[in-house]
């Protein structure tokens, strides 16, 4: 996949990511971002419901910013935002409302006017990326948020399934 402004494939997406018997599935649920985050809570399934750990799902929005959902303990959704400064748009001002994730739009950026990552830092670590390897991904300035979710494809070893799902 092609990432950055002029890039063959969609600017926003939604899918659904999961591990079954060994093996990656992504499915495409949406080819803009989704915007309805009760959809995509939805999305999710049962909690509980299937192997550990369970599916997740990723959003793109605008190649800008990325969201991550998943069941915690208890049935509770676990998120993670890529940029918890992008307010303007809808999906990260409702991400950053309903799970209480704290913006500080005062210190958020360094010196290079990186993003500000917020939500659960560790909510890939069941799958073997734990925050302290997600981090580097997700506050490295020359990545757009496709190029970040890329990565974290290629570090957990669904990549191929994640181009497909994306340029189908």
């Amino acid at each position: 996949m092609t990432a950055g402004p002029d890039a063959g494939g969609p600017a926003s997406y939604a899918l659904l990511v999961r591990k079954t018997g060994g093996r990656w599935q992504v499915q495409l649920l949406a080819e803009d971002a989704g915007d309805e985050l009760p959809v995509l809570e939805r999305a999710l399934g049962e909690p509980g419901a299937g192997e550990w750990p369970g599916p997740f799902v990723v959003v793109v929005d605008s190649r800008l910013y990325f969201v991550l959902l998943r069941h915690g303990p208890g049935g509770m959704v676990r998120a993670f935002i890529s940029d918890a400064t992008m307010q303007e748009w809808l999906l990260a001002s409702e991400v950053v409302e309903r799970y209480g994730i704290a913006v500080d739009t005062e210190g958020a950026f360094d010196d290079d006017e990186t993003g500000w990552p917020g939500g659960d830092l560790d909510v890939l670590a069941d799958y073997g990326l734990p925050a302290d390897e997600l981090r580097p991904i997700v506050t490295a300035d020359d990545l757009w948020a496709d190029e970040m979710v890329e990565r974290i494809a290629g570090r957990l070893g669904f990549a191929d399934e994640l181009a497909a799902a994306v340029t189908s």
